[in-house]
């Protein structure tokens, strides 16, 4: 099965990273974003990807191009012209790296691999957000639930912390990151049948996927929801980037199942 990954935007609200590469070539850890969430799908068995290019793609390609070399052991013989292989560490990973514009939305991007994807179920997600949402769990619900689309939905922590004082002012309890207001919103993480491209239009490079396709999935009873409650964290500010590579450091990455 195929995993596309959105990674063509510009990651305005991370321009302190993105001004110099694409958000999913952000690192955290040591190794970009994209690796991290390519490798959540792998160790659930899924590591044939397409990957939606934009912005300064060409990076991500130069990536995945020298990726087998850049982790592999190697003698090389310069007078002979000769490289040995001794031992690589890369994964086993298939990637289709499609150029899908630099301002194409996302319906675009998507529309522009269809053809890359057959007649089969795929699956989907964003190039800035990691989980230990557990793949096969994920795709056995959209199974049951025989709807053309699953998306995964979340609730995410509050940004600021909550107090709870009494009428004099006194603090009886304090939560450092609350759940929000307690509604469900896009996490990403889809699954989706073929027939989904029937509501992308042909010319869909202004159209965005979480727009008017998924709302009319909605609409005709078509789209499930897969309510999930552990771990999700987007990479969208730099003080994201900045909690995603403490909890490496400190060993407590809830993502990193391989």
């Amino acid at each position: 099965m195929k995993v596309v990954l959105f990674a063509g935007g510009l990651g305005t609200r991370l321009m302190e990273e993105t001004e110099a590469r694409p958000k999913p070539m952000v690192e955290i850890g040591g190794k970009p974003i994209i690796w991290h969430i390519m490798k959540i799908y792998a160790h659930y068995g899924f590591n044939d990807f397409i990957i939606c290019l934009g912005y300064k793609g060409h990076m991500i390609k130069e990536y995945f191009i020298n990726y087998y070399m850049y982790n592999t052991d190697v003698t090389v013989d310069i007078g002979n012209n000769e490289i040995e292989i001794h031992q690589t560490k890369s994964e086993n990973f298939k990637v289709a790296l499609i150029d899908t514009g630099v301002h194409t939305k996302t319906a675009g991007r998507l529309k522009r691999v269809q053809h890359h994807l057959g007649n089969e179920t795929f699956m989907l997600t964003y190039g800035d957000g990691v989980s230990n949402i557990n793949i096969k769990n994920l795709l056995k619900f959209h199974q049951q639930h025989k709807r053309l689309a699953t998306i995964t939905s979340i609730q995410p922590a509050g940004r600021f912390g909550s107090l709870d004082i009494d009428s004099e002012g006194n603090v009886e309890s304090f939560v450092e990151k609350p759940k929000g207001d307690g509604a469900w919103i896009n996490g990403g993480f889809f699954v989706l049948e073929p027939d989904i491209f029937k509501y992308i239009p042909e010319l869909a490079d202004e159209v965005m996927w979480e727009e008017d396709p998924l709302r009319d999935l909605g609409k005709n009873g078509q789209l499930a929801a897969y309510q999930f409650k552990g771990f999700w964290k987007c990479m969208d500010h730099l003080r994201d980037k900045m909690e995603l590579d403490q909890l490496i450091k400190d060993d407590k990455a809830p993502w990193i199942v391989w």
